[in-house]
C-alpha cells in the first residue's frame, strides 16, 4: 500500500529534521589522504606540503596534479533569488547551496564548496568570486537575481581562466531544449517552425530562448511576456537582454499570444494559465509549465482542456520533470575532464543532444527498478532521461568534453 502523503506540518517537520540531525547541515570535510602517523602528518603538512607548493609556484598547472583543484567546484550566491523565495539574504540561502554541492556529488563525483556572499553591488559580488577562483576548477553561479546575473556572469567569464556557470540560466535552458527537442519530436513538429512563447523574462527565461535559437529556433515564432504583457517594441521599460526579443505585434496579453501557439514555456509564478489559454492553442502543443511548487498550470486542468498535448513541469509527482539535476553536474563533469576554461554554448548543445538522444533509448531495469515502474518509454509522459539513470554519468560528461575540445582558437585555455 502506498503512504498517505504528509501533512503541511508534517511534512515541514520531516524536512527541517533532516537538515538538523543528527548533525547539522548536509556537508563535511573528509580527509582523501591517510593522516594516522607521524610521517602521514609530516607528507600532509610541513616539511612534506613544501614540495607541491615549490612545483606549483613553478607551474601553476601543476595544481591540477597535486591538489583538489581540477575537481572542486564553488557554489556561489548572493541569495537574491534563491529557489523560488525570492531575495531571503546569503545566510538564507546556504541550505540550497549545501543541497547542490550534495548532487554535484552524488551524480558527477565532484567536490564543492559553497560560498554565500553578502555582496551590495554586482560589482562587489565579482570582486569576491574574482578573488577567491584560484581555488577552483569551475564556478557555478546560482540563486542571483536578474538582471544582475547577466552582468555578473559576463564579467567573470572575461576574467577567469576557469569555467563560470549561472545554473538558473544555463543548466535550467539545456534541460528545457533536451525537453521540448522530444516533445516537438513525438508531436510532429519542427522547432525550426514552432510557435514558441515564453512568460518569463528573467534567467531561465532569456537564456532559454537564446540556447532555442542558437539550435534553430526562429526569433520571428517567438513572443517573450513579462509581467506587465507581451515584450513588443513600442515599449520603453526593456532592458537590453528582453529587447533582443521585441516584436512588432499587435498582441499585448499573455491570452493572446497563447492563440495558435505550439509552445508554451512557462517559467514565472503559479496559476497564471488558464485552461481557455491552453485550447486555444495549436494542434497537439507543448506545455512547460515550471513554476514551482506550483505551476503555471496544473497537469489535470491543462490536460482537461487538451487531450492532445504534451505536458512538462518542475515537479517530480508529475511525469516530465524538468530538472536541473540532469544538467549542471554532468555539463561540469565534462568541463572538467577537459580542463575546459569556459562552457561555451556548443558544449551546452552538446548537453542537450545527449540527453534528448538517451531518452530516446531502451530504459535499463535499474531505472524502472528505482522509481517502481514497470515500464517507461519515449513517449509523451517520457522525454527526459530519469536523474537516476546510470548512463548520465558517462554520456553527457563525454558529450560535453568533446564540444570542450573543439574550442576556436583565440579562446581561453589553460
Amino acid at each position: 500500500m502506498s503512504q498517505a502523503p504528509l501533512t503541511k506540518s508534517a511534512a515541514r517537520k520531516k524536512a527541517l529534521d533532516y537538515h538538523r540531525l543528527p548533525k547539522p547541515g548536509k556537508l563535511e570535510v573528509v580527509s582523501s589522504k591517510p593522516c594516522s602517523t607521524q610521517t602521514d602528518l609530516s607528507l600532509a603538512y610541513t616539511p612534506g606540503v613544501a614540495q607541491p607548493v615549490l612545483e606549483i609556484a613553478k607551474n601553476p598547472a601543476r595544481a591540477y596534479e597535486y591538489t583538489n583543484k581540477g575537481n572542486l567546484v564553488a557554489v556561489i550566491t548572493d541569495g537574491t533569488a534563491i529557489l523560488g523565495l525570492g531575495n531571503r539574504g546569503p545566510l538564507a540561502a546556504k541550505p540550497v547551496m549545501e543541497g547542490k554541492a550534495v548532487l554535484f556529488k552524488q551524480f558527477a563525483g565532484i567536490d564543492v564548496y559553497d560560498i554565500e556572499v553578502n555582496a551590495k553591488t554586482p560589482q562587489d559580488f565579482i570582486r569576491v568570486v574574482e578573488a577567491i577562483a584560484p581555488t577552483f576548477g569551475g564556478i557555478n553561479l546560482e540563486d542571483i537575481a536578474a538582471p544582475h546575473c547577466f552582468e555578473i556572469e559576463a564579467a567573470l567569464k572575461k576574467k577567469l581562466d576557469i569555467p563560470v556557470f549561472h545554473d538558473d540560466q544555463h543548466g535550467t535552458a539545456t534541460i528545457i531544449c533536451a525537453g521540448l527537442i522530444n516533445a516537438l519530436h513525438v508531436q510532429g513538429k519542427a522547432l525550426e517552425s514552432a510557435k514558441i512563447v515564453c512568460l518569463g523574462a528573467g534567467a531561465a527565461g532569456i537564456a532559454s530562448l537564446n540556447l532555442l535559437v542558437a539550435m534553430g529556433a526562429r526569433k520571428r515564432n517567438i513572443l517573450l511576456v513579462d509581467s506587465r504583457g507581451v515584450v513588443h517594441k513600442g515599449r520603453s521599460d526593456l532592458n537590453g537582454f528582453k529587447k533582443a526579443y521585441a516584436r512588432q505585434t499587435p498582441l499585448r496579453t499573455l491570452g493572446e499570444a497563447m492563440v495558435g501557439a505550439d509552445v508554451f514555456v512557462g517559467v514565472s509564478d503559479a496559476n497564471l494559465v488558464s485552461p481557455a489559454m491552453v485550447k486555444s492553442m495549436a494542434d497537439k502543443p507543448v506545455v512547460f509549465a515550471l513554476a514551482n511548487p506550483d505551476p503555471e498550470i496544473l497537469p489535470q486542468k491543462a490536460k482537461a482542456a487538451r487531450s492532445d498535448l504534451i505536458m512538462a513541469t518542475g515537479r517530480s509527482d508529475f511525469p516530465n520533470q524538468v530538472n536541473n539535476v540532469l544538467g549542471f553536474p554532468f555539463i561540469f563533469r565534462g568541463a572538467l575532464d577537459a580542463r575546459a576554461s569556459q562552457i561555451t554554448e556548443a558544449m551546452l548543445i552538446a548537453a542537450v543532444n545527449a540527453l534528448a538522444e538517451l531518452a530516446r533509448e531502451p530504459v535499463p531495469a535499474s531505472v524502472l527498478k528505482a522509481y517502481k515502474l514497470k515500464k517507461l518509454k519515449f513517449g509523451p509522459d517520457y522525454i527526459l532521461p530519469k536523474p537516476f539513470d546510470p548512463r548520465l554519468a558517462q554520456r553527457v560528461p563525454q558529450a560535453v568534453a568533446r564540444a570542450a575540445k573543439k574550442i576556436p582558437p583565440g579562446s581561453k585555455r589553460r
